[in-house]
């Protein structure tokens, strides 16, 4: 995060307590957006001041427009809470404010007292003078005094879900039809701090059965005691959401956000959210061989690294993410071959960067599952997420899912699905699990470098636990002349065009909708293959 929106956002909150941000540029877990929003309407207390104040009056600021391309700023228990109401997980007014808007009030002396995230407006006790100023502003919409009369708009109820939309996308409904909830299975969990987990309704039940077996704070050893108490920067809150996203299950609200609802866990924390160096990756090899020391076997680290150090000259190239030059990676690709463990890792905040764009490491070590992130909708790649170097004579990312926060919250999904495969056939070795979540993705045996072999289905992993050698029947290539190619829909069907260069590496992705029937799909210069994604089949083009 940069320094000057650091001092910004620490000067609205004079009299608040201070949490740290870090001013790195993350390749972890959030939007830079969603960070802000989520943590302050969790954490901060905003100043009050007296509405008896002589010739001052509070006031609704009401702003013109919201920031383009970012990610809700809501938390999972806002998505558990509205999914247990039967409302809509998210629209227009979970959006954060933009940033821009709120600065003149700190040039001007002019304290915020809150923000309204759903109103996108911010209040504010004003003089005359200032009242002036503010509605001088272009960006001002609109000024009313607060006196009770506005109203927020209804939000159109959906059919209660009682699983996350992820958790619908992967079809947890057919691991639960047969009691796979990760028992009998101990998961590793290398993070950045996991503060308030033990106040966390959807984590709730690991601590009513003692699933924590041990943790270990390898940034600050004193600190492991206070393991779940002690924040020290928003950091500290990734690993609870990473564990929500594994296990999570809220009996409460009747929602369930993980599939290894009934796993074991080891934790580790190896981040520090105030500053980014390459120490940390010794600190997270320090996590794995204390894991591997205690026979863990799944592990989930939603960390990653690139660029944005404290100290630019340790930022890495783009060409070492090789999965042969950062010591993590090598360390990583250990684990895999020689230690026996299925490592599964988030790919990367960074596909929206135009200097970097692609994996982070440890995902770019073959043996590990690397996880990208998709739309809900459409399974196509989501902005943010990133994409496999073309450099690489394998696939990253290996197989993706849906999530709104980043890559971070992908991974650990496949992780208690992965769990779940493990109880199904504890015999199982790494490398077979891994194939098999690879072999049950949707788009299989058609990958590409956007989002791997795309979503893993359970009800395909588990016939391919009975039966390794099947081959998806839904599944089919056709040769192609000429520059166009027709397919029958349904009208108004859309489905994901994967434009490639060769067998992996994508072009451009796009979104097609059937008219009268049909979609057209125009070859474009460069490209040797298509993957036409229906979700039910896939369909690859070979143009001749």
């Amino acid at each position: 995060m940069k320094a000057d929106l650091l001092k910004y956002v620490t000067n609205l909150l004079p009299n608040c307590e201070r949490f740290a941000f870090s001013q790195q540029s993350y390749t972890k877990p959030f939007v830079l957006w969603s960070l802000i929003m989520k943590k302050i309407s969790l954490f901060v207390c905003f100043v009050l001041l007296s509405s008896a104040v002589f010739g001052q009056n509070k006031y609704w600021i009401y702003f013109k427009d919201k920031p383009t391309g970012a990610a809700p700023s809501v938390s999972s228990q806002t998505l558990k809470n509205r999914a247990a109401q039967g409302l809509s997980a998210f629209d227009e007014s979970d959006l954060p404010l933009q940033l821009a808007y709120l600065r003149p009030f700190a040039q001007h002396a002019i304290q915020i007292q809150n923000t309204s995230r759903w109103l996108n407006a911010a209040t504010a006790v004003l003089d005359a003078r200032q009242l002036a100023l503010v509605k001088s502003w272009s960006f001002v919409k609109n000024i009313q005094p607060i006196n009770g009369q506005f109203y927020v708009a209804n939000v159109q109820p959906v059919k209660r879900a009682m699983l996350a939309p992820v958790m619908t996308q992967v079809q947890a409904e057919e691991f639960k039809k047969l009691g796979l909830t990760g028992k009998g299975i101990t998961i590793g969990v290398i993070d950045a701090g996991f503060y308030e987990a033990t106040n966390n309704g959807a984590l709730k039940p690991l601590f009513e059965r003692n699933a924590i077996l041990d943790q270990r704070d390898y940034v600050n050893p004193a600190h492991t005691p206070q393991f779940f108490s002690a924040p020290e920067s928003f950091s500290d809150f990734h690993g609870t959401e990473v564990m929500t996203a594994i296990s999570g299950n809220n009996r409460t609200e009747g929602v369930q956000y993980g599939l290894a609802t009934d796993a074991h866990f080891y934790l580790a924390r190896t981040d520090h959210g105030l500053r980014e160096w390459r120490g940390e990756e010794d600190n997270w090899i320090a996590a794995m061989e204390w894991m591997d020391s205690l026979g863990v076997r799944l592990i989930n680290t939603s960390l990653g690294y690139a660029k944005g150090f404290s100290n630019p000259a340790e930022n890495y190239e783009p060409a070492q993410m090789d999965g042969q030059t950062s010591a993590i990676s090598k360390a990583a690709q250990m684990a895999v071959d020689k230690k026996g463990i299925l490592l599964v890792v988030s790919a990367g905040n960074e596909g929206d960067d135009p200097n970097w764009q692609i994996i982070s490491t440890p995902a770019d070590a073959q043996g590990v599952l690397a996880i990208g992130a998709t739309n809900q909708k459409l399974w196509s790649k989501i902005g943010y997420s990133s994409v496999g170097p073309e450099f690489l004579p394998y696939l990253k990312p290996n197989v993706s899912c849906f999530s709104l926060y980043g890559t971070s919250l992908s991974a650990p999904v496949i992780t208690g699905f992965a769990a779940c495969l493990m109880q199904a056939n504890p015999a199982l070795t790494n490398r077979e699990i891994r194939a098999i979540i690879e072999k049950s993705a949707h788009l299989y045996p058609y990958g590409n470098n956007y989002v791997g072999y795309g979503v893993p289905l359970a009800s395909r992993a588990l016939a391919l636990i009975q039966n390794p050698d099947l081959v998806a029947q839904t599944a089919r290539q056709v040769k192609v002349t000429g520059t166009a190619y027709n397919l029958k829909l349904p009208e108004n069907e859309t489905v994901t065009v994967f434009h490639k260069k060769n067998a992996t590496h994508v072009l451009a992705q796009e979104a097609l909708r059937a008219r009268e029937g049909q979609i057209t799909i125009k070859r474009r210069n460069g490209e040797t293959q298509t993957t036409i994604d229906l979700k039910t089949e896939v369909i690859e083009l070979i143009w001749e």
